[in-house]
């Protein structure tokens, strides 16, 4: 018999005990996990998603509640510490009944020295998670004044004063709930002559392509040796011999002389280098991609321009900004935030931003977008409120950026370090810093100062942004509807609630947020809603909108543009189709400014709950209507009919992202309302790469009483696209049925299914749905009279043999009409 070694490492995930701390409540819970879901999962709260439970269920987060778990150990000789990290959010940590950690930010990695609280065979680890609420009011008392945050965000109060996701507290699209848990490491490990801290690189490229990565292992050690460190990049292997005590930065320098370089999602190859770090008993391993960034800010004659370049190009950034994959930790995993970012891709995203009131997301979040070539511009974890300046709070918030920084540096992808989200505009938002201006704004600069310093130090070089939006450093001005310079919020189509064409009467810089609502898809709805609760005025239709004047705006626009819906299901259809004209109108003209317009990231890529909100894919991952629409609208090629501000003719804007001449063959019609294609003229453009260019002028008059403009286009490098405009509303337009018929067969060897549509007259925005979830090759598309289109459905999950999903299909014509 082989006697094995004792472990220098015990992974204590997995089961865990659950109670409240008073001792009423007894359950158990799986960490990573939220104590939320441990408890629906127990049967000892409803499922807070469906109904109205919300209001149910708030009684959790007002309670104090302990996690606990025994472990054995052989030998307790050594040191050993315990690894923790996304311990949300204010937890006392006890080891045998001692005090091991009190932890209070969840966006710091913990790793506290135990080994005096260990003992040889049975052990027990015990977490104490506070009220999260009550330690934020109690932090409030403390403050020397009062520090205001976002009712109408947030009903749980004072969140602001706790480092963890703000939208935990409530969003205008979020469920407020205030969860908490365990959500990433939790591990004994025994320290043997060091662990390592952090892996950091740094890029030289040189003059002659080669490049230069320097790889800087921070090591700690508690007491005096030598540590073995091998170093390796894609094989080539080296070992350095260090000595070591508390923290020592150990280098090496790479030399890669013909480098293959990773580039963004549509504008070259996404090259990964493997590189490892390794002691004795650790190894820690990252992708590398080699690539330049910079940030262009140079003066010019609208003010500033606002431009990334990767590796010399400028790139035009298409993209969404994320927010949490779901709003309780446990329902989450990576294969779905995989599914998330890989519907980025598939419509043409190159950039994601991860915004300023959720987390730093997990490693694998950003393995994903590096393999994917997805930018990320980082916000840190600050937005919408004002937050304590403090020293304490301070110096807090240091060790987290230091922390995550470092952490995330290596990362290809991340293209921008950006300080907060709308925390300048928040200086004007509550009476008390209107009052006082002059003490909020110190206040703010004090945070905003904290963490670019913090991120200098950590990554000397980094590309810094101060906060989104901004019109440029120190400018403390109005970046909501300033367009000269900077990044820019453009938010007046919704919450000022103006009409579609308003996006046309700015010119961004770089747009990093608009956005327009609608309800989450039918069988989405179904997941929270019963039948009688199908009414966009019911409580819970009304529960599961959290924006103030949400629905009324949403049916508001319908009235200003279309002819109202016939029932429910309708209604949501047409809410997502004027989600999706909205962002499309605003993406089409910014698009047509290039270069003066460099970036269009619009508000919201995903939903972290089933709600009605801004999002272009549902909770759980279906596309919306606007979600095919974005695929068309940012196609690196791509042609859109834009009207003149005086309204008398409409220009088609060519637009090329590539690196390449694009010529196109570009056909306009007109149609008719039932259906009949009317050709006007043939053009062929060129456009040179990374520009737009005017491809051909009609004056309004050639579009004829009741009809509608129409195009289709092909492009030299093989894309191609088609669309309409109305000059008009649609609401004018004396519809016809469209007459649609439909086969569909199931396809053996690839499990989907295809679907032929065809159109008797004019279909427009032709949507097909089903209850089994899945994607459609194309959706929310148009057809004349006698086209037909074919669509592919792949199901998430394998069809049952021989039988196929029920489809719906909408068009607007049946949807407005009662025939």
């Amino acid at each position: 018999m082989t006697q094995q070694p004792p472990p220098s490492s015990i992974d204590l995930s997995g089961s865990w005990q659950l109670s409240s701390v008073d001792g009423e409540i007894k359950s158990v819970i799986a960490l990573p996990g939220d104590v939320h879901t441990a408890l629906h999962r127990a049967g000892l709260i409803p499922d807070p998603y469906f109904g109205r439970n919300e209001q149910k269920v708030q009684w959790v987060a007002q309670r104090e509640w302990a996690v606990e778990r025994s472990f054995a150990l052989q030998e307790v000789d050594g040191d050993w510490y315990l690894d923790v990290d996304y311990l949300d959010t204010v937890a006392s940590v006890y080891v045998n009944g001692f005090l091991a950690l009190e932890a209070d930010n969840s966006f710091r990695r913990y790793r506290p020295d135990v080994s005096s609280m260990l003992k040889s065979g049975d052990n027990v680890i015990r977490i104490v998670f506070a009220s999260n609420p009550a330690v934020g009011a109690e932090r409030q008392k403390q403050q020397p004044f009062y520090i205001p945050y976002s009712t109408g965000n947030s009903p749980i109060p004072d969140g602001n004063m706790l480092r963890k996701p703000q939208c935990h507290f409530g969003w205008d699209w979020n469920i407020a709930i205030a969860p908490f848990g365990l959500y990433g490491t939790i591990a004994l490990k025994k320290l043997e002559t060091a662990r390592i801290e952090h892996v950091v690189t740094r890029q030289t490229h040189n003059n002659d392509g080669s490049v230069d990565l320097t790889v800087t292992a921070s090591l700690y050690a508690k007491h005096a040796g030598i540590a073995q460190v091998y170093f390796d990049l894609d094989g080539e292997r080296v070992r350095l011999d260090v000595g070591v005590k508390g923290e020592t930065d150990v280098n090496y320098l790479f030399h890669i002389d013909r480098p293959r370089l990773w580039w963004p999602s549509g504008s070259g190859e996404q090259a990964l280098y493997t590189l490892s770090v390794e002691l004795s008993d650790e190894v820690v391993t990252k992708q590398i991609g080699l690539r330049t960034i910079e940030l262009i800010t140079t003066p010019d004659a609208s003010g500033s321009r606002f431009a990334f370049k990767v590796n010399g190009r400028e790139i035009f950034c298409r993209g969404a900004n994320w927010i949490p994959a779901d709003a309780l930790y446990s329902l989450s995993s990576p294969e779905k935030t995989e599914d998330l970012l890989q519907s980025a891709k598939a419509a043409n995203m190159n950039m994601v931003r991860v915004w300023g009131g959720g987390f730093y997301e997990q490693d694998h979040f950003y393995d994903l977008c590096d393999r994917l070539g997805l930018l990320v511009w980082q916000d840190f974890m600050f937005a919408c409120n004002l937050y304590p300046s403090t020293e304490d709070f301070l110096e807090n918030v240091a060790i987290e950026v230091d922390y995550q920084v470092r952490r995330l540096s290596s990362h290809p992808s991340i293209a921008l370090w950006c300080g907060d989200n709308e925390l300048v505009g928040a200086l004007t938002w509550f009476e008390e810093s209107r009052k006082d201006r002059d003490r909020y704004l110190v206040s703010y600069d004090r945070l905003n100062r904290t963490i670019e310093q913090a991120v200098k130090k950590a990554l000397p070089g980094a590309l810094w942004w101060p906060s989104s939006p901004a019109s440029g450093y120190l400018d403390f001005g109005d970046a909501w509807h300033a367009d000269g310079s900077g990044d820019m919020h453009y938010w007046s189509v919704w919450h000022e609630n103006k009409s579609f064409d308003n996006y046309r009467s700015v010119r961004p810089r770089f747009c990093s947020e608009f956005g327009f609502q609608s309800y989450t898809s039918l069988p989405v709805i179904k997941t929270y809603a019963d039948e009688k609760d199908m009414n966009v005025a019911s409580p819970v239709m009304e529960l599961h909108q959290k924006n103030a004047g949400g629905n009324e705006r949403i049916a508001g626009t319908m009235f200003r543009y279309f002819r109202f819906p016939k029932d429910f299901p309708n209604f949501v259809y047409l809410s997502q189709i004027q989600q999706g004209l909205a962002i499309k109108t605003a993406v089409e003209y910014w698009r047509s400014l290039k270069p003066h317009c460099m970036g269009t990231i619009y508000w919201q890529l995903n939903d972290t709950w089933p709600v009605a909100s801004w999002s272009s894919l549902d909770y759980g991952g279906r596309w919306k209507a606007m979600h095919y629409l974005v695929k068309r609208f940012f196609q690196p090629v791509a042609v859109a009919a834009i009207p003149s501000e005086d309204g008398k003719t409409i220009r088609f804007s060519l637009v090329n992202d590539t690196l390449a001449d694009v010529s196109v063959d570009l056909s306009i019609s007109v149609l008719t309302m039932n259906g009949e294609r009317k050709h006007l003229k043939d053009v062929q453009a060129v456009c040179s790469p990374d520009a737009a260019v005017t491809a051909a002028t009609i004056d309004v008059a050639e579009i004829g009483e009741g009809t509608l403009l129409a195009w289709q286009f092909t492009a030299s490098n093989g894309m191609g696209g088609e669309g309409h405009y109305v000059n008009g509303t649609y609401k004018a337009l004396e519809l016809e049925p469209a007459g649609l018929t439909v086969t569909h067969e199931y396809v053996e060897a690839s499990g989907a299914v295809d679907i032929n549509v065809t159109a008797k007259g004019l279909a427009l925005f032709v949507m097909i749905e089903s209850e089994t979830d899945g994607k459609y090759s194309d959706n929310a598309f148009d057809l004349a009279a006698g086209e037909s289109r074919r669509i592919t459905f792949t199901p998430a999950h394998q069809l049952e043999r021989g039988k196929l999903p029920d489809f719906r299909f909408y068009d607007l014509h049946s949807c407005q009409s009662a025939d």
